[in-house]
């Protein structure tokens, strides 16, 4: 048997593989962004049309007093602007064009990767993961963005001061590192805030929703005023974060654009002053000019410092998307396994949360053979669900191996792997879509099938009684349906396909009589054609479809055999206890 080939690439909390897969996504934008970046400075040359228009304004038409002449550069100045339109509307389809390809390049890696993470309730899972690819996206479309496509225009402008005068030239090189400086310091000093604050409010939107899920259960019991206060205070926090950020990031902000005014007028004095002196290159007519271009050249520097809180925002979402990546790396393509037969090998299987010193499961060893059903016993709180999770891979365990057909569940591509498991776990998930969507996990599965499952799990009645049938939506969490109706769809789901393992946790805890028996039958027809189930219970009727019965206890294996041996070896270790009870009463 081959075993799927591990990843080439292990997991690198400081980056290297994961941020390697960010910049070749970016790389493959270069093209796009070159363009962008072309227009954007053929833009930025064309912003000097106004000025170039109001000097030849003055000294060509007023000196000659020609109406042509002022016919001519109005539609020269006319056209430059019609292009500069042009220029900007291109760079902008690019732009999104490129935050598209983006998104196409990402979407589907980030998504997996965050649903992974999520299974293994690592905190960069959950939907932070594609809102900070939207953030990457929108960042490419925003003025701070814009900013590095004027940096040609920078050059010029100081080429053009320069040449006016070397001294206003080092001035307004001068004035350009003040406003970097300013920038960092904006950085500098508000940039943790703003961290702070998105963690806050992400945490508050966190608390919501699971607030939100939890909502008639919160209605019922009167939680709302605490669930209400908690979100507050969370609430709260983040935006005395975010003021206070906002306060400090404004007073950059104010800095920037005061240095900006003053180098306006600063520009024109200095001009002045050259040009008293007999050191201004054009003359007077450059004045205006020196004012202008050295207003432009600052003109980027404040764009990043007033969408700084853009720039941050894009900055935690790529280090977040680091992480995420580094903790999930891609899987590496292997050779296809054969489908399973459905042989369970559990092999000395230990599972420790982290932190904890208590093990969840410890040494749990046993097997099942194709066909034979196991029935797993024991109290609430023995470990009975988190063993239903680790047989279809849901969690890895922190030693030993659960295989199916000899091959490690956890290392199993769960693409590969899940059309060939079925799993009904305690707390039904239904989604938010159509019956139909529910019971074939929103793929592909013939209407044969769909109409055979139905039929053997009992869900005939619920489809002729449904609205639109089969194609009626039931809204989030499978809101339409009660509790027995969701319980029977999710084991449709678990059931289509003819799954080669199935794991029920707790499968008849919403069914009446009628349900019980459907369930039975289910079985027993999966079991002849070779079916393997593992049925968590508490409930002895599942126990006459049982071959093997597994008795946990405190998250250990207390036994382990055929079902009637189990069985009465507990009747009789209930028996004996019960002696030992009555014995000093009796005396």
């Amino acid at each position: 048997m081959i075993s799927p080939s591990a990843p080439s690439n292990p997991p690198n909390p400081g980056g290297g593989a994961s941020d390697d897969e960010l910049r070749a996504a970016f790389a493959e934008l270069r093209p796009a962004l070159r363009r962008a970046a072309g227009f954007g400075a053929a833009a930025s040359v064309l912003a000097l049309a106004p000025s170039w228009y109001m000097l030849e304004v003055y000294d060509r038409v007023v000196n000659s007093r020609s109406g042509m002449t002022l016919a001519m550069l109005t539609l020269a100045i006319v056209l430059a602007y019609l292009l500069t339109a042009v220029q900007e509307w291109a760079r902008g389809a690019l732009l999104h064009a490129a935050g598209a390809s983006l998104d196409a390049r990402l979407g589907p890696r980030l998504f997996d990767a965050a649903m992974a993470a999520q299974r293994r309730r690592l905190p960069e899972g959950g939907p932070q993961a594609l809102a900070d690819l939207r953030s990457l996206r929108e960042a490419l479309a925003s003025p701070a963005f814009h900013a590095l496509f004027e940096a040609p225009m920078v050059l010029i402008c100081f080429a053009l001061l320069y040449a006016l005068n070397p001294w206003i030239g080092v001035v307004a090189m001068g004035a350009a590192l003040l406003q970097g400086g300013i920038g960092w310091m904006n950085q500098r000093r508000s940039g943790e805030l703003l961290r702070q604050a998105n963690q806050q409010a992400m945490a508050a939107q966190a608390d919501a929703d699971r607030s939100l899920a939890q909502a008639p259960t919160a209605l019922a019991l009167g939680m709302l005023g605490g669930l209400q206060a908690r979100w507050q205070q969370r609430q709260g926090e983040a935006l005395a974060l975010q003021a206070q950020a906002s306060v400090i990031a404004g007073r950059w902000q104010a800095a920037a654009k005061l240095l900006q005014n003053g180098v306006n007028s600063g520009f024109l004095g200095l001009s002045a002053w050259f040009l008293l002196q007999g050191q201004l290159a054009g003359g007077q007519g450059m004045l205006i000019v020196a004012g202008i271009l050295g207003g432009r050249a600052l003109t980027p520097f404040v764009q990043v410092i007033t969408q700084w809180s853009t720039v941050q925002q894009a900055r935690e979402a790529w280090q977040r998307l680091q992480r995420l990546l580094a903790a999930e790396p891609a899987p590496q393509p292997g050779m296809p396994l054969p489908a399973p037969r459905g042989e369970l090998r559990v092999e000395g299987l230990s599972l420790l949360l982290p932190g904890s010193s208590t093990a969840l499961l410890r040494d749990l060893n046993f097997a099942l053979a194709p066909g034979q059903v196991l029935a797993v016993l024991g109290a609430s709180g023995a470990g009975k669900s988190t063993l239903a999770r680790l047989l279809v891979g849901l969690q890895a365990p922190t030693q030993g191996k659960v295989r199916l057909d000899g091959v490690d569940v956890a290392s199993w591509p769960k693409a590969e792997l899940g059309p060939h498991l079925g799993y009904l776990p305690q707390g039904v998930d239904l989604l938010d879509g159509s019956l139909a969507e529910n019971i074939a996990r929103f793929g592909d599965v013939s209407p044969e099938q769909l109409d055979a499952v139905i039929e053997a799990c009992g869900l005939r009645s619920l489809v002729e009684a449904l609205p639109e049938g089969l194609q009626t939506r039931l809204g989030p969490d499978g809101a339409r349906l009660s509790g027995g109706q969701r319980q029977r769809v999710a084991l449709a789901r678990a059931m289509v396909g003819k799954p080669a393992l199935v794991v029920l946790d707790e499968p008849n805890a919403h069914l009446d009589e009628e349900g019980d028996a459907a369930l039975l039958r289910l079985i027993e027809a999966a079991r002849r054609r070779g079916c393997s189930f593992v049925v968590v219970t508490h409930r002895i009727g599942v126990l006459q479809a049982a071959d093997r019965v597994l008795v946990l206890h405190e998250g250990q294996q207390r036994a382990f055999g055929p079902r009637d041996e189990v069985l009465a070896a507990i009747r009789k270790a209930g028996e004996a206890a019960r002696q030992r009870v009555a014995a000093p009463v009796a005396a």
